[in-house]
């Protein structure tokens, strides 16, 4: 018979059933051989697949992405698309408004403003994409609908086109 430290040095014995008699503990319970022992994490590059590892050492595969349901997909296009036409709105708002915020603020701080409510729509509806995409639907159907009433172009809607 061979020690384990020979069995580590051999390929002999990989369908033998006799390996899974030596790797019980002295109290007659079996300890998973892929695995870690108990208390233990996995760290480091490639960490995550030693979780996926069954008794036997087959891995398992993570579970496909589900996709979108055809209303989310509709609601995501129509909040995507509103968003969009705030972006335009407070580019027309913000420029129409220009001379008049002049008054009392400086130019550079009025561009910086004007850009960042420019920039607003967008930046909520990724974050909000992608903050959200390991919660229930209804987490994502709040924050787009939340953005959709914060961001309102509210130069736009209150002067509309005033130089056309």
């Amino acid at each position: 018979m061979t020690s384990d430290a020979d069995d580590a040095l051999s390929w002999e014995g990989d369908e033998d059933p006799s390996a899974d008699k030596r790797r019980k503990q002295g109290n007659g319970i079996a300890t998973p051989a892929p695995g870690l022992p108990n208390g233990w994490t996995p760290v480091g590059r490639d960490s995550a697949s030693v979780e996926r590892l069954t008794e036997d050492g087959a891995v398992v595969e993570p579970a496909e992405p589900q996709p979108l349901s055809t209303p989310m997909l509709l609601l995501v296009g129509i909040v995507g698309g509103i968003y969009l036409l705030y972006t335009v709105g407070w580019i027309i708002g913000g420029l129409n408004l220009e001379m008049s915020a002049l008054f009392l603020v400086p130019s550079l701080m009025y561009q910086v403003a004007v850009w960042a409510a420019v920039l607003a729509p967008a930046l909520w509806f990724t974050a909000v994409w992608l903050l959200t995409r390991r919660s229930a639907a209804w987490v994502r159907v709040l924050g787009l609908l939340a953005g959709a009433a914060l961001l309102v172009p509210w130069p736009f809607v209150m002067t509309g086109v005033v130089g056309a």
